[in-house]
Order: C-alpha cells, then sequence, then structure tokens
C-alpha cells in the first residue's frame, strides 16, 4: 500500500488544467450549497433529509469522476465507495471515504501511476471534498480487513465509482468468498456493546450521539451488514423477503430510520460541521429547524429530544428483535431442542420463548405473565427474537380494558413482589413498551428530559435506576455498599411497597405543578385499584409526597436545633415510616448521577435519621446530657491520643452549648488537641486534616474575629481550587472565630498518604498567609459557566426568612454553580456586617442550593433587608 499524500496537500495548481480544476472546485461548491439551501428550505422531513443524502453522494461521484479522468492512473484500476458513501449516502458534513483499487503487480513502482493516484487525492482536498482515501490492492485489501474489523466493515458496502469495473467484480467476489460470517457477527455484536457501553447503555441520554448511541443509525446499520456478510440481503426489503421482518416491523425500521438521519442532517446544517451529538448547545436551534415551537410550558428541545427519544427505543426494540434472528439463521439455531416451561412458554437456551406466534393475540393476559415467567425461571436471562417480535406486534392490545384487566393488575403486583428479577423484568417491560402500556401515567414520562441540571438522565431512566438502587438495599451481595440501608432492609417487611413508591415519585414530572403532590395522588389511585389497602396504601402515598424531604432537612436545616429534628420526626410518625423515607432518598439520589451523592451527603443524612429515631422512640430533648455524652466521648478520643488531663480544659471554657451540640466528638478531640497552647493567638491558627467522612479535607480555622473573615477564607478555598461541602461557624467567650470547613478539590483528589501530607501541608502555610495579610478584599472572579448551564440556566432566587423565634435568619441562595460565587455571597455578608452561625452547601450536579444561618442588626431593618437581597442577586445572578 502506498504513502498517502497528507490531508490539504493542493494539486499542482501551475500548468496546463489548473484553470479546469478551479472551475470544477467552483461547481463542486456550488452544486453543494443548492443542495444544502433545498434542504435547509424545505420542509423537515424524512423523505427530503433521503433524498439530500443520495444527492450528495451522487454529487461526489459526479465530482470524483471529472477528476480520475483528469489523471493518468494504471490500467485496471477503479476507484471503490466504502462506508456510508458506498451505501449511496452522505451527510452534509460526512467523510467521502474511497478506496483507489490497484490491479495485480506493483504500479507504484512506476512514478507515473504514484504520481497519478497522488495527484488525484490531492485534487480531491482542492474540490474541498473531505476525503478519507487509502490505496491497495485486492489482496492488501483481504489481509488489511482480516487484522481490522472496520476495514472489513467499510468494504463490505463498497461499490464502484469510476475504472476497471471487472477489477471491481473480481475485488467483490474476494470479498464476500473471504467474509465468515459467524465470526462477523460475534465481532460486530462485541464492538455494538462496546460501543453501548461508551454511551452510557441507553438510548435516553440527555446528550445522545444520534449515529453511535444505542437506538442510533449504527444500532441499523450493523442489521444490514451482518445480513450481507451472511449473504441474507443489502436491504430491509431483502430482510422481509427472508422471513427476517414482518411488514410492520419493515414499516417501522424505514419510519425511525428516517427520522434519525433527518435529525443527523438537520444537526450537521445546524452545527456547520461534522456533528453527531444532540447537545445541549445545538437541541434548541434542530427543534427550530424542525419548525418546533414551545407550548405549553414545554421547550422546543424537549419536543426534538421526546421525538429522538421514541425514535431511539423503536430502534433500540427492531435492533434485537432483528439480530436475534439473523443470529438465529446464521447460526443454525432456530430448529434447536427447547425446554418446555408451561403451555404457554419454552425456554430457548436460557431465552423466553413464546409456544406460539399467536399467543398474545388468542390470550393477551399472557404478556404480563411473560415478565412474571421470566422472574420465575432461573435458568432464563432473556427474550427471544419470536418473544420480542410477538411483544412489538402486540402493544395495540394493551388498551384500557388491558389496564382495567383485574387478572393483568394481580399479575403486576405478582412481579412486584417475586424476591429475584424485578429490576430485570422492569427494564424488559419499558424496553418493550410494555410498562408505559400498563402504566399509562409511565407512559407520559418515557424520554422525557430533565432540565435541572443534575439529572443525567430521562424521567422513565432515572425511575428504573431508583428501583434497582432499591432492590440492592435488599440483596446480602450488595450490603457492603450502603450498610445502614442494608440493615433497614433486611429488617423491612412487605418491600414492594417501596417498589411502588420507587415507581410513583417522579412519574408526574413535566405535567405543571407540584410533581410529589401529582404523584402521590397517581400513587393513591394505583393502589386503590390494585388491591393495596391500608397501611401500606399510606405508605406508598406518603413516600411519593414526601420523597425529597429528608434530603432537604438534612441539607439545609441545622440539626443540632432540637425544634428542627422533633418537626421532622411528627411529620415521619412512625420508625417504619423514617427507614422507608431514608431508603428510598438514598435510592433516589444516588439515582440522579455520580456526581450528586457524596460522603459529606451520606453522613448529614445519617444523623438526621438517627437524631429522628431516637425522638420517634420518645427520647426526650435533654440538651444538657446530650452536650455532657459528647464532652465524655471527646475526653476518652483525646486520652486515646495520649493528650495531657486537661488539655480540652481552657477551649472549653470559652465555648457555649452550641458549639458542643453542632459538633461531633471527633471533631471537639481534635480542637481541643489543635489549640489547647493556643487559646489566646494573636496570628491564625489553621489545622487541617484527612476528613473522616470521606474524600477530601477537614479545615479548622481558629483566629480572632472580624467582619471579613469567611469572606478571605471563601476567597482562599475559591482560588486554590476546592468546594466547600460545609461550614460551622462559632464565636468563642473571647472574641475568637473557630471555623470548621469540609472541603474537597473540585478537579479531585489524589488519595496517597503523601499527596495528603503535602495538600495538608500546603493549605495550612497558604491560608495562614491568606488571613494574615491585610488590605481590601479583592474583587470576586466571575467564573464562567458550564455549557449545560448557558443552555439550561436556572433562575436565581434569594430568600431571607426569620426563624420560629425571630432572632436568627435563613438565608436561601439558589443558582447555577460557577467558581467563585460562594466567596462573591460572602463578601455581600461581610459588607454588611452579618455573622454567619452555620454554612450549608449543596451542589447538585451543577446546580447550588445554599442555606445561611445568620444575625446581625442589618437584618432588623427592612430597608437593609431588600438591599441585601438586592446585592445577592447581582452576585449570584447571570452572567453579564
Amino acid at each position: 500500500m502506498c504513502a498517502l499524500p497528507s490531508a490539504g496537500v493542493p494539486a499542482h495548481d501551475a500548468g496546463a488544467g489548473a484553470g479546469s480544476i478551479a472551475e470544477l472546485r467552483d461547481r463542486v461548491r456550488a452544486g453543494k450549497a443548492a443542495l444544502l439551501a433545498g434542504f435547509r428550505d424545505g420542509r423537515a422531513t424524512a423523505a427530503a433529509a433521503s433524498r439530500l443524502v443520495r444527492a450528495l453522494a451522487g454529487h461526489a461521484d459526479e465530482a470524483l469522476s471529472a477528476l480520475w479522468q483528469r489523471f493518468e492512473m494504471p490500467p485496471g484500476a477503479t476507484l471503490v465507495a466504502v462506508g456510508g458513501y458506498g451505501r449511496g449516502e452522505l451527510f452534509p458534513f460526512s467523510d467521502v471515504d474511497v478506496l483507489v483499487l490497484l490491479p495485480a503487480g506493483d504500479p507504484l513502482g512506476q512514478p507515473r501511476w504514484r504520481t497519478g493516484i497522488e495527484g488525484f487525492i490531492a485534487g480531491c482536498w482542492d474540490l474541498g471534498l473531505e476525503i478519507g482515501s487509502s490505496v491497495r490492492s485486492i489482496d492488501e485489501c483481504l489481509a488489511e480487513s482480516a487484522r481490522d474489523l472496520t476495514v472489513q466493515t467499510a468494504l463490505l458496502e463498497s461499490r464502484r465509482v469510476c475504472g476497471a469495473r471487472r477489477s471491481f467484480e473480481d475485488f467483490r467476489r474476494a470479498r464476500d468468498a473471504a467474509v465468515d460470517p459467524a465470526a462477523f457477527l460475534r465481532a460486530k455484536t462485541a464492538e455494538m456493546r462496546q460501543r453501548h457501553l461508551k454511551y452510557e447503555g441507553t438510548p435516553y441520554a440527555l446528550e445522545p450521539n444520534c449515529k453511535e448511541s444505542p437506538g442510533g443509525l449504527r444500532d441499523l446499520q450493523i442489521l444490514i451488514w451482518v445480513a450481507r456478510a451472511a449473504g441474507l440481503g443489502r436491504s430491509w426489503s431483502d430482510l422481509a423477503a427472508r422471513g427476517l421482518a414482518t411488514p410492520f416491523e419493515l414499516q417501522q425500521l424505514r419510519h425511525n430510520e428516517g427520522i434519525l438521519r433527518l435529525i443527523r442532517a438537520r444537526l450537521h446544517l445546524v452545527a456547520g460541521r461534522r456533528e453527531d451529538r444532540l447537545v445541549f448547545d445545538l437541541q434548541a436551534a434542530v427543534a427550530e429547524s424542525f419548525g418546533l415551537k414551545p407550548q405549553r410550558g414545554q421547550r422546543n428541545s424537549e419536543a426534538l429530544m421526546h421525538r429522538y427519544y421514541w425514535a431511539a427505543k423503536a430502534v433500540t426494540q427492531l435492533n434485537q428483535i432483528l439480530l436475534l434472528g439473523i443470529e438465529e439463521r446464521i447460526l443454525g439455531s432456530e430448529h434447536q431442542p427447547m425446554r418446555p416451561i408451561d403451555g404457554e412458554f419454552l425456554d430457548r437456551g436460557g431465552l423466553l420463548e413464546v409456544a406460539r406466534d399467536s399467543l398474545y393475540q388468542d390470550d393477551p393476559r399472557a404478556i404480563l405473565r411473560t415478565f412474571l415467567v421470566f422472574e420465575q425461571e432461573a435458568s432464563i436471562h432473556g427474550l427471544s427474537a419470536r418473544t420480542l417480535r410477538a411483544l412489538y406486534n402486540a402493544r395495540d392490545l394493551m388498551d384500557t380494558r388491558f389496564r382495567h384487566d383485574p387478572v393483568n393488575r394481580a399479575t403486576f403486583m405478582a412481579i412486584l413482589r417475586q424476591p429475584q428479577g424485578i429490576t430485570h423484568a422492569f427494564r424488559l417491560m419499558n424496553q418493550t413498551s410494555v410498562l408505559g402500556r400498563t402504566l399509562w401515567v409511565f407512559r407520559r414520562i418515557v424520554g422525557r428530559m430533565q432540565h435541572d441540571l443534575f439529572h443525567v438522565y430521562t424521567v422513565d431512566q432515572h425511575i428504573l435506576m431508583v428501583l434497582r438502587n432499591m432492590r440492592r438495599f435488599f440483596i446480602p451481595e450488595h450490603a457492603h455498599e450502603y450498610p445502614l440501608c442494608s440493615q433497614l432492609a433486611a429488617e423491612f417487611d412487605r418491600p414492594w411497597v417501596l417498589y411502588i413508591a420507587a415507581l410513583f415519585h417522579d412519574v408526574a414530572k413535566g405535567r405543571g405543578g407540584d410533581h410529589s403532590a401529582l404523584g402521590a395522588r397517581d400513587v393513591r389511585r394505583f393502589c386503590r385499584e390494585h388491591g393495596v389497602a391500608g397501611e401500606d396504601a399510606e405508605l406508598a402515598e406518603f413516600l411519593v409526597r414526601h420523597h425529597l424531604t429528608l434530603s432537604q432537612v438534612a441539607q439545609k436545616e441545622d440539626l443540632s436545633d432540637p425544634q428542627v429534628v422533633a418537626r421532622f420526626a411528627r411529620l415521619v410518625g412512625s420508625a417504619r415510616r423514617l427507614a422507608a423515607l431514608y431508603l428510598l432518598t438514598v435510592a433516589d439520589i444516588r439515582g440522579t448521577s455520580p456526581r450528586v451523592w457524596n460522603a459529606w451527603k451520606a453522613k448529614l443524612m445519617q444523623d438526621l435519621y438517627h437524631t429522628t429515631l431516637r425522638a420517634l422512640g420518645g427520647a426526650q430533648p435533654n440538651l444538657q446530657a446530650d452536650l455532657e455524652a459528647r464532652k465524655a466521648e471527646a475526653r476518652q478520643r483525646l486520652a486515646l491520643a495520649s493528650a495531657l488531663p486537661g488539655t480540652e480544659s481552657a477551649l472549653w471554657a470559652t465555648l457555649d452549648a452550641r458549639y458542643f451540640l453542632r459538633h461531633d466528638p471527633g471533631d471537639i478531640a481534635w480542637h481541643a488537641r489543635a489549640l489547647w497552647r493556643h487559646i489566646d493567638s494573636a496570628s491564625p491558627i489553621v489545622s487541617a486534616r484527612p476528613s473522616p467522612v470521606g474524600e477530601g479535607l477537614q479545615v479548622m480555622v481558629y483566629a480572632p474575629d472580624r467582619a471579613d473573615l469567611f469572606a478571605r477564607i471563601c476567597g482562599y478555598f475559591d482560588g486554590a481550587g476546592f468546594s466547600i461541602l460545609d461550614a460551622r461557624i462559632h464565636t468563642t467567650a473571647k472574641g475568637y472565630a473557630l471555623d470548621t470547613f469540609q472541603v474537597v478539590r473540585a478537579f479531585g483528589d489524589d488519595h496517597g498518604p503523601a499527596a495528603y501530607r503535602d495538600l495538608i501541608a500546603l493549605v495550612e502555610h497558604r491560608l495562614r498567609q491568606t488571613l494574615v495579610d491585610e488590605g481590601p478584599l479583592p474583587e470576586p472572579t466571575r467564573g464562567r459557566v458550564s455549557r449545560r448551564v448557558r443552555s439550561f440556566p436556572v433562575t436565581p432566587r434569594v430568600e431571607l426568612t426569620p426563624d420560629e423565634r425571630g432572632q436568627r435568619w435563613l438565608l436561601t441562595v439558589s443558582t447555577s454553580d460557577r467558581s467563585g460565587l460562594l466567596y462573591g455571597i460572602a463578601r455581600v455578608l461581610a459588607r454588611h456586617r452579618i455573622n454567619l452561625q452555620l454554612a450549608k452547601i449543596t451542589t447538585l450536579g451543577e446546580r447550588v442550593e445554599d442555606t445561611f444561618l445568620v444575625d446581625g442588626p442589618a437584618l432588623q431593618s427592612s430597608r437593609e433587608q431588600l438591599r441585601i437581597e438586592a446585592e445577592m442577586l447581582d452576585v449570584v445572578g447571570p452572567q453579564p
């Protein structure tokens, strides 16, 4: 194979014919521009997209053929289109993949042939074609395809553009003879699995790749590839003619391929480049190019993505059905013996097979029994092509009468009550459209996007992820992941009530109004219709209505305040409800995004669970007893650390009860050891240690108090690349600030011991130096927001509300996350000399909801309150 010219190498402009190449380039560009303009200005239809990609391929054929004639090529050479171009399709900015097929011998050994080929390839770039080229003989093609699956696939879809016809026919016959259909099927199936994993394993990613993601165009192309390799056909019509696709599936294949093709073509045009990802930045513009308009509170991008998700879901189903059928045909397993399970189902090598094609038509109740048998039979790990096809063609049977059938409702509850297989059964039910057609409220949220900056799944995928998380709490093999959850689950009877709550907790998303209240109404109706009554129905409704409450209390309120705990305990009412709400909360947060859950949030929620459980057990708040218990445990920890008796006395004499109630005994002992010689220090004391509750550091600052101290600390952490998860602020009787921060590095930590030692020394030194330096506070940097935040901005919100006693105020800030945000808030507090007692920093993906417990004379004036809120809004508002 020859060495190819590098991209961008121009053809020779000097000498005869240079003007002709320039003219050809102008014609190529004008022709493509005319095709794109006609598509852009026309109606956004699948037929228009099909005409465009074929026309662009034909236009490239003409240009390449004209260019081929201008150069002296070896006798018997052929220009072959491969890959997508070989299929006769070119999207607006796709590469034009070609093979220069050489005759046998060594034509490149002759300078004139080599010069001609190099001139042709360089001329392609001069014409403005994004060329992808290779130069090979037939033997070299076969050798390379044997080594590289991608090359083998590209050559499978090849057609002659111009040149020697006989050479191409020889190549085609040799290529077909060299293909091993079974090996090719195995390789392409493995490749598809890897590709699906790369793209999150779901067609419902919020920024899907319409070509490569599950349910994208690649999932259709693989069907044609493996069919061609086996000689089963080259088109959807061929597959239907061979019994591999039904007439209805044929129509669905064409319809959904047309939708995906249209979206990809419009995406290329809007982006002005090869772009196959439906990224947030482009979704609205692509929707506009479809003529979609916002309506009834729904963005036009949501309407576009809903259309995409339904097409991708259909492609996923069709891919499963046809690929399994092709596999059976290639491997000859169509007539293998099967184990009867009952009169309706068979075991086909681990796949559940319907006993007859008309099963669901004869008895629609068998549709749900399919998934019950799937759970009950340990040897079954999937559905066969015949079963998938039968379900796909039985969708219209799942109507109102089907949903109201008492037998079907009983079967659905039986599926929920099985001891194993629930997660997989419900995923299969969603993939086959059975879940949405059985629970009509669920159908409304299939493929629904969530624009809240922390969910990374569509609503239906999130719900199934929460169901999976809940199930894992009840499986002993996963007890090490969340020990408290597994302990509570082991003691919880009738876990199916929790599964119902998981299915309904977000089912009312996108309807407008409070989705928790609407979902509670839906689950109440479900329980009434499915025979769930009494305490179980009440629990399911309570969980759906309050599925956000535990998280909000734990992350936003002062858990050392007995009234906060008592109020939450009154709401929950019983230990069983508390355990259920805790399990649903953890499962829900874990199911939003891998980035949202962390060890600090886990600790806050565990603390709230345990304090509430004590309150529910009848333990009356006894602040003095709790305080003395914490002191006693702190003294024990000091003794274990070989601290001298009385180490704590000087510091503790300056601290009030609030300090002891807001800190764990471990923190209290740590403070005492660090400060026992520095109670009256005139210079700041900074001590850091690895966080005892997970990732990051715990940093203590002890310094003479001043109005801008918190702002200076925040400024340092922001500049050093740390995110503050929690801040506990206290002022001693001697006028010293004793502040404790839980911080993590925004770009991740190296958790090795040596790295932590170096990081701790660096933080202690530089933060101390920051606090020693005098001078005005620097202006906060207006940090850049992420691409996702720009596409789906959060409306900034600032609220100041007094507590029940009117002595302290709760400042709540909600906005999009960015660097410098907390420092900007702290500067406003410092400017108005507002005292900070507690800060709870809640980051939900790329949205922050921060809560500050504050007091100060300025808050007693309504005018000052308005000024503070206005300044806060200016700090947290959109970027200029």
